[in-house]
């Protein structure tokens, strides 16, 4: 046990976390069995530690951080460890990686029943259906997603400026105060194109070539997320991935699924399954039109953020497809995001009706839309600064 506090206190005292994430205040911590799903390459261990720094000392043994990928407590098992440290005065456990344990489910729950003072909270991928495909959690699990940075948290890091987030109704209702109040600190469309190509991964921050991290990220969410996690056998691994190529060569259009089962020599209900697994591991987001929702197919298929656009293939997209993306990513933490016939509109939460556009224009004014505008700093009216729905977290 003594190996394990060592690396937890190297790991808490060279942690490098330059935001806050805003769900660390959204989350009820008094909860015994928290659970934060995310995307692959979000930061769900940097989150994790920065907890353990927030609320305990380093040196501190109450609380102690483990990863599933250490072959000790792969072998002896989520539940045996846990017994361990809580018999040595272990109060909180923060599990990595928790879905590398084959029956990680069933031993969180033996834990709950086991060790009524110990808190646990784990981290896993987004294509962890928690309670659907894991009914032993019901009743006990309290999960949340962890996303890539917004924009606004992009901001915070690059300028050092502490930014305020907003709901969708203050954005609507008084975009134009909101914007000239932040106008004040910083010009955040300078920024603005710099996160649109590599500011939602935290791995931004390394050294490194953003865009090939991002493809060897994006190659592991089919590899380990899907097939580990839904347990596809390894042979369907390239049509999975041609799946995704065609979906995102596909663009603006319709899918067609018919045609990508028959490309692919698949059924047409395993087709909109991997695309929903592709969904769930955050690889696109299916866009899909008022009252209709999964089996049915999507009206459109987008890829998942903004900077995933620039890694696949840059010449494919044009900068209307990019601010597209951006918006229905920024929209889709909180809210219902529906096609609607117009290619360029979107319907928010059955309510408002947007379009996305570059200038701001005098016959805007008279629309039914509300417009979301990328050439454009301060809004007016019916008229929204893009950039401003980056801060609805």
């Amino acid at each position: 046990m003594d190996s394990f506090f060592r690396t937890h206190q190297y790991l808490t005292e060279h942690l490098n976390a330059p935001v806050r994430r805003s769900l660390m205040d959204e989350i009820n911590w008094n909860d015994r069995m928290i659970g934060i799903k995310g995307g692959r390459g979000v930061g769900k261990t940097t989150f994790l530690l920065q907890y353990a720094k927030e609320k305990f000392a380093p040196s501190d043994h109450s609380c102690l951080y483990i990863n599933t990928n250490n072959f000790y407590v792969q072998n002896v098992g989520i539940a045996a460890f846990a017994d361990e440290f809580y018999h040595n005065g272990g109060k909180v456990l923060l599990i990595d990686q928790v879905f590398k344990q084959p029956d990680w489910s069933s031993q969180l729950r033996e834990c709950y029943n086991r060790f009524p003072g110990l808190k646990i909270v784990f981290a896993g991928s987004s294509v962890m259906r928690l309670k659907e495909e894991n009914p032993e959690l019901n009743g006990i699990v309290k999960s949340y997603n962890l996303r890539g940075f917004s924009f606004r948290e992009f901001l915070e890091i690059q300028t050092g400026k502490r930014l305020p987030h907003f709901t969708l109704d203050n954005i609507i209702e008084h975009h134009r105060e909101i914007a000239s109040e932040i106008m004040k600190v910083l010009h955040p469309r300078n920024y603005f194109q710099d996160y649109l190509h590599h500011g939602y991964y935290p791995f931004f921050l390394k050294q490194q070539n953003y865009s090939e991290n991002l493809l060897k990220t994006m190659n592991m969410m089919i590899e380990v997320d899907i097939l580990l996690v839904k347990q596809i056998e390894l042979k369907y691994l390239s049509r999975i991935k041609k799946l995704f190529y065609m979906l995102t060569m596909n663009g603006n259009s319709i899918p067609n699924i018919s045609q990508l089962a028959s490309e692919l020599g698949m059924s047409r209900a395993t087709v909109m399954n991997y695309i929903k697994y592709l969904e769930e591991a955050r690889l696109v987001n299916m866009i899909y039109a008022k009252g209709e929702e999964f089996p049915k197919k999507p009206a459109r298929v987008l890829l998942h953020n903004s900077n995933m656009m620039y890694s696949f293939y840059p010449k494919l997209f044009d900068s209307h497809d990019v601010q597209g993306t951006f918006f229905c990513n920024a929209l889709w933490k909180d809210h219902k995001v529906n096609k609607i016939s117009n290619k360029d509109a979107y319907l928010i939460d059955s309510q408002h009706v947007f379009r996305i556009g570059e200038h701001s224009d005098k016959f805007k004014s008279k629309s039914e839309y509300l417009y979301a505008l990328n050439q454009c700093d301060i809004g007016e009216g019916n008229q929204i600064p893009l950039w401003l729905f980056g801060f609805l977290y």
